[in-house]
């Protein structure tokens, strides 16, 4: 019997009872209230309120403009909608790096008016002391390494991180670190698959991979790349499930031709 099907609710320790049985979790990000109901009812393990938001949903070019305040909106909006997964909120760009005090602010704001579960937030161990603050809350945290696309700017490309010896040992420090904090899981981003499985192993909290190959416990993608809402984005590591660019669009351009053509509303459409 499956973990996964078992719990009513997904908690930090159904994850790790899925790792020690060896059950891979799937994450899927959601913004708004319907979407994160369907995939609730399709049974996903993790919902991530992503800073991705920023991009999907705002059409910004990075992650780095969407505030505190847009990001509670998203997280409240899933939540309402959510009976069994686990929801897990990005701390957004200049909430939390480099002070401690504004991170376990930050988060208090999440927990308290969203009403998630879990806060993520980028970086090793130039944020541990945030981490351990937010932590003394008794609130779990998600880390994430590899590409952190906050800080897009000093990388300067999305391209893949951790190919050189020296970086990938800093990644390893970093999850061990993130671990040795009490982090519940850890997200690893654009990394070689032979370095995340290695990562993944030598860790007892789960690692969700987002381009990391299938050594880890879980993947995570971002619901409009999946559904193909998004069709201008293709990195290798993304399978689209469905085109939903074209269907939308089509059904839009057929709606508009019926009321052009005054077939709709038809007599049985009108009261």
């Amino acid at each position: 019997m499956s973990v996964h099907k078992d719990v009513k609710k997904v908690t930090t320790q159904t994850l790790r009872e899925m790792k020690e049985r060896g059950e891979k979790i799937a994450m899927l990000t959601a913004y708004d209230f319907s979407m994160a109901r369907i995939l609730d009812d399709a049974g996903i393990d993790i919902l991530l309120v992503g800073d991705s938001a920023s991009n999907v949903m705002a059409g910004h070019e990075t992650t780095l403009p969407i505030t505190l305040d847009q990001m509670i909106y998203h997280a409240a909006s899933v939540v309402r909608a959510v009976k069994r997964a686990l929801i897990t909120v990005d701390l957004p760009f200049g909430s939390y790096q480099g002070n401690s005090k504004e991170a376990l602010n930050s988060t208090i704001r999440i927990m308290k008016e969203s009403g998630a579960h879990a806060v993520k937030l980028e970086g090793g161990a130039e944020v541990i002391e945030s981490i351990e603050r937010i932590l003394t809350a008794g609130v779990p945290v998600m880390g994430h390494l590899g590409l952190t696309p906050q800080s897009i700017y000093k990388f300067g490309t999305y391209t893949v991180r951790a190919k050189e010896e020296e970086e990938a040992d800093r990644l390893k420090k970093d999850a061990l670190l993130l671990q040795e904090a009490g982090c519940f899981a850890l997200v690893l981003e654009k990394i070689p698959s032979h370095l995340a499985a290695e990562v993944a192993a030598s860790l007892h909290i789960p690692v969700i991979g987002i381009g990391a190959g299938a050594g880890v416990d879980g993947q995570v993608l971002v619901m409009h790349d999946l559904l193909g809402i998004t069709n201008d984005f293709s990195p290798r590591f993304l399978r689209r499930y469905l085109n939903l660019y074209d269907d939308i669009k089509g059904a839009a351009e057929r709606y508009i031709d019926d009321v052009k053509r005054q077939d709709f509303p038809n007599k049985k459409e009108q009261y």
